[in-house]
Formats: C-alpha cells, structure tokens, sequence
C-alpha cells in the first residue's frame, strides 16, 4: 500500500502554493486503490505542524473513505513547515514535492498578509538591465570627475587588472549615458521591453557605481536632472516604466557621507567624530578600521538602524520619495539580505505611501521565502518588504537543463516557486539568465571553461561553437519568457554578447556588430509575450503537462485562453496530442491534433482560429 500526497494538487492541499492570513485550508493524504477498493495499511495519520522557531504541533487528521482529512485556519503571518506520520513513520517531502516515506524535508506553507498585493502594471512585461556606462554614448558633453578616466574606444577592454598598489580602481568609463539610453528607446520598445532597470546612475567614483557619492545627485557623466525626467517621461510614453537601483547597504568611501578623501564639502563620518554622518558607521578603531562590505574598504556598511540614516533614506523628503516623485516606477535593492527586515519594512511603508503601484525588487539568490541570512529567518514574502526578488534559482534550473539536457533540477526549482511563494509574487518574479555579477548567458552555453582573468580577455567562440550556444539560448530564452515571472534581458544578451564573469560581462553594447538572428528572435519573444497574449503570461497558471528527463511540456492558463510550451532538449521525438487547430507561435505553423516534438526543438503552442 502506497499514499498520495501532492501540495501543488488542490485535491491535496485545497489552497496552491503560500496562501493569505485567516484563510481556511483543506489537507488530503490519499490512499492508492487496490482491487477496486480504498483500504488501508496505515491506521492513524496526524499532522506534524509549527511556525518557525515555535514547538511543534500535533493534530489528528480523520480516516475518511479514500483518505485522511484535516481543515486548518491561520491567523498569524509567518513560515509553517509540516510533516505527516503514519502509525508513527514519517511522510515527508520527496521529489517534486510530492510525498514519500524516505523524503528528506518538511513541507512548507508560507502564510502571508491578506492586504498584500503586487503592482499589475509590471506583470506580464518584459524588463531590460542596463549597466549605465556601457549601453550608448548619446548627446551631450558630460564632466568628469577627478580621478577617473574618459575611453576613446567603445567596445574596448575594461580595465581588469590591478595598478602597482594590488587595486583595480573601476575607473574608466566609456561615457555610456542617460541621452544614450533615450536615443535607443525605439530600439527598446521594438524589443518588448516595458521596464528598464539600471544598475546606479547616482554619483559615485567607480564605473560601477555602487559606490555611492551622493544619493540625491545624478552622476554628472551621466546627465543632469533635467535630463533624466526627459528619459522617464518619455520612455512612460513608449510604454516602459523605469525602476533604479536602491544601494542602501552602504556607501562609498569617497562620498559626502564619509568623505575619507576629502572631496566633498561636506565633513564626513571619516573626517570626524561630531559629522552629522557619525553615526551612519561603525568604526572599530577610528577613523582607520571600519565595518565595510565583504571586508571592501571603499564600500564602508551604513549602520541601517542610524535614525539619521532612515530620516535621509525615507523621511518625507528623502532619498525615496525624492525619486519616486520625478516619476519612477520603483527600486531593485541591492543585497537585501544584509537589509535587516525591520529596515525592509520600514522602506516598503515609505515607499508604498508615496506610490503604492511602485514596485519593490530584492536581491536574494536563494529561496527567498524561508533564505536565512546571518542567522535570522527572513520575512521577505509575507506581506510587509518586498514585492519580488531576482529569480537566480530559475536561472541555475534553466541554465542547468539546457546544459545538461536533464529536466530533474529545473522542475524542481519551479516545483519549489509555486509551493512557497505568493501567487502576487510570482507573477512578478525577476527571470534572469544572467546579470553584470555573472558571465555572459551566451558564453555560459559555448565559452570555454576559464578561470584565468588574462584568457578570459582575448578568449572567444568559435564559429561553430557560438552557432551551437545560440540555439541553446533560444531554448533557455523560450523558457525565461514563458514561465511564472518576468523575464529581464541584461543588455547586450539579444545581440549576441560574449564574456565571462565582472568585468568582461560588462563590455559595452555592440551597435555596429548585432548578431540579427538572435535579435530577431527576442523580439519575437517580446512581442509574443506583451501583445495579445500578456494576459496569460501575466497572470495565468502554470500547469506541467509532461515531462521525462530530457523534456517538458507546460500549459499557462487563464480563463479560457491558454498557451502551451515545449522544450525538447534530448535526441528523442516525442508526439503531442490535443482537440482541434493549434498554432505554433515562433514558426506561425498550423497543427490540426498532433504535433511531432523534435529532437532539440522548443515551440509556444495557442489555439488557432481562423
């Protein structure tokens, strides 16, 4: 005799995935059928269930017909992890998350705030990450600062190695800048694209900018105020929101705020004890030892509970609000894992006050929704700090599978988004394949192995190799666009850009060399994704229809209109049934009620109509 249980079927868990304060919930463990007839080996099965950090509780589920049965209600937020017992022998999470008396792990029910929602307008979009300096050089002569460098030869090499005191500084710019990024609005708009995401356009010394110089000013390379609200205003007209990258773990060393160089007026927390930014930093031997990020003395960490601090980031005229009201459509936070939850919640109150449709995006690599960061149990999902996170688990999953050709991690990790994350959040989930912090997705697929900075920098694909990477990243691409979530492209991706790992993954954009095979596919995928079907990827479910170790097939869904995706990474043909006229989306071929699934292939599949 086995038993049944599934938490992402609802005749096993009546509520999918996390669900909302106060809401009741229906539990089945099933009993497999034997000669035609329900009987059981097990005669009792209880419930094993505690909040985090709280004891455990017992509660015995009732023997129905074909199954044991328990309603439960909760009125507390918060992680809730559970097991079921069998005559005292555990059931426990397996594979897939399904229920297995050898599984390893709890399940998990993340219980989250009623009130909580997630901005609509960003859901079913495309997004687009632009590394300021190294998207277009457009109008305008820019100043800059001392200390840095203006490059003469854009597509260059970035300064990688270190000068004769160990240090690589970041400071060559090849004069990328906002007016840049206005020029080319066309160029985004024709992608899909909905949201730009920009790594810092604050003042800072680095090319990086994460550094921050100045919070309440653009830096001046980039362009001026004025200029920037030309940007928002009429990327809004083409459609697309722009979301800023909120560094708020800390600062740099060369900034108003710290001012260990002494550049700015303003007297900094290095400078002097009675600084009105004192109290921003922990020094553990003034003014020579100081907490910074990572052990990185240019990036000294900001004491987040400093009142000073939470008035200047979130106070009525703070740094915020201050950019939320020249019209932005929110904030990518920079590790949020080292922004304690109180800081968090305190920042999403501020900004939701000021524009409750802004969005909020964390930093988290793993599972955000049960991440333990410094021994603390985050509450990132719940209700109360961030509307989604960098999806990095999808991208290992995705990566993973068009690798390898096996489906096993992949449908893991979707498994695990839908059990433990709030549907709000789902639909908002930032899809990435890669990003300015990991190597190009192109050279993930084709590059060669390399953990040498100097090979690194003259090392290319050959003709054959980049041939076999790009069908790879059409194949992972088809899944970034068409999974729960947004997928966000990192500049450069769509146009076929090579490069390891920081900085060779931040070259500057090649306008005069576009791979137009690989363009022309992300704009299609765009233009899928935000036309006549937006709805389905913005909301829709997410169904798996089948799937073995080299392919998977899965329905989105909602309402009545659906698409269904397959992905074929093996050298197997498989034969999909289904009633009636269906188009195939990327080729625009018509299939009346088969379809043969190549080997290598994928294809977006919607009911066709004449």
């Amino acid at each position: 005799m086995s038993f049944y249980y599934d938490p992402l079927d609802s005749a096993c868990k009546s509520v999918l995935g996390a669900i909302p304060r106060s809401s009741e919930l229906s539990l089945h463990l099933y009993t497999n059928r034997e000669g035609g007839e329900f009987s059981f080996s097990a005669q009792t099965c209880t419930l094993v269930l505690w909040k985090n950090g709280e004891e455990a509780k017992f509660f015995p589920m009732e023997r129905e017909e074909n199954c044991f049965s328990l309603r439960l209600c909760f009125h507390a937020t918060g992680l809730y992890f559970y097991h079921f017992e069998l005559d005292g022998a555990r059931f426990m999470c397996g594979k897939l998350r399904r229920g297995a008396f050898d599984g390893k792990n709890d399940w998990q029910i993340t219980v989250f705030d009623e009130d909580y929602t997630t901005p609509d307008w960003f859901k079913g979009g495309v997004m687009y990450q632009i590394f300021p300096d190294r998207f277009f050089k457009g109008e305008g002569d820019h100043p800059l600062a001392e200390g840095r460098y203006l490059r003469t030869d854009w597509g260059g090499m970035p300064s990688f190695r270190p000068n004769e005191m160990g240090k690589i500084l970041n400071n060559d710019f090849f004069g990328g800048n906002l007016n840049g990024v206005r020029e080319k609005l066309k160029y985004l708009k024709d992608l899909g694209v909905t949201v730009i995401y920009f790594n810092p356009i604050f003042e800072a010394f680095s090319n990086h900018r994460y550094d921050t110089g100045d919070y309440m000013k653009i830096d001046p390379l980039l362009g001026t105020e004025e200029e920037f609200d030309r940007l928002v205003k009429e990327a809004e007209n083409d459609g697309i929101r722009i979301i800023l990258d909120g560094v708020f773990n800390h600062t740099g060393d060369d900034s108003k705020y710290f001012n260990k160089y002494g550049k700015y007026p303003t007297l900094g927390a290095y400078q002097s004890k009675e600084s009105p930014y004192a109290d921003w930093y922990t020094f553990k031997e003034f003014p020579m030892l100081y907490e910074c990020w990572w052990g990185i003395l240019i990036l000294p960490e900001v004491n987040e509970a400093s009142p000073s601090y939470q008035e200047y980031i979130m106070g009525e005229n703070g740094v915020l609000k201050h950019w939320l009201r020249h019209g932005i459509g929110g904030y990518r936070l920079d590790v949020a894992d080292e922004l304690p939850d109180f800081f968090l919640k305190k920042l999403r109150e501020t900004v939701k006050s000021e524009d409750p449709d802004a969005i909020l995006i964390g930093e988290v690599w793993e599972d955000a929704s049960n991440k333990i960061s410094y021994d603390v149990r985050r509450e990132y999902l719940q209700g109360y700090e961030l509307d989604s996170v960098m999806n990095y688990p999808l991208k290992d999953g995705i990566i993973n599978f068009v690798r390898t050709g096996m489906t096993y991690l992949l449908r893991e990790t979707i498994a695990m988004l839908l059990d433990n994350y709030p549907k709000q959040t789902l639909d908002c989930l930032m899809n990435i394949l890669g990003s300015h912090d990991t190597p190009r997705i192109l050279t993930v697929f084709g590059g060669e192995e390399c953990d040498d900075k100097e090979k690194m920098a003259v090392l290319r694909m050959s003709n054959e190799e980049r041939e076999k990477a790009k069908e790879l990243l059409k194949m992972a691409a088809v899944l970034q666009f068409t999974l729960p979530g947004v997928p966000c492209v990192f500049y450069g991706d769509e146009a076929g850009m090579e490069g390891y790992q920081d900085p060779f993954c931040r070259r500057c954009f090649p306008w005069d060399n576009i791979d137009g095979e690989l363009h022309g596919f992300y704009q299609k995928l765009g233009k899928l994704r935000t036309g006549t079907l937006r709805e389905i990827f913005a909301e829709g479910s997410y169904r798996e229809i089948f799937a073995d170790t080299g392919c998977i097939v899965y329905q989105r869904k909602i309402g009545q209109k659906s698409v269904v995706v397959y992905v074929n990474r093996s050298s197997c043909e498989y034969n999909l049934k289904f009633a009636g006229e269906w188009k195939e989306l990327l080729s625009e071929k018509i299939f009346d009620g088969k379809i043969s699934i190549s080997a290598c292939s994928y294809g977006i599949l919607t009911q066709y109509y004449v």
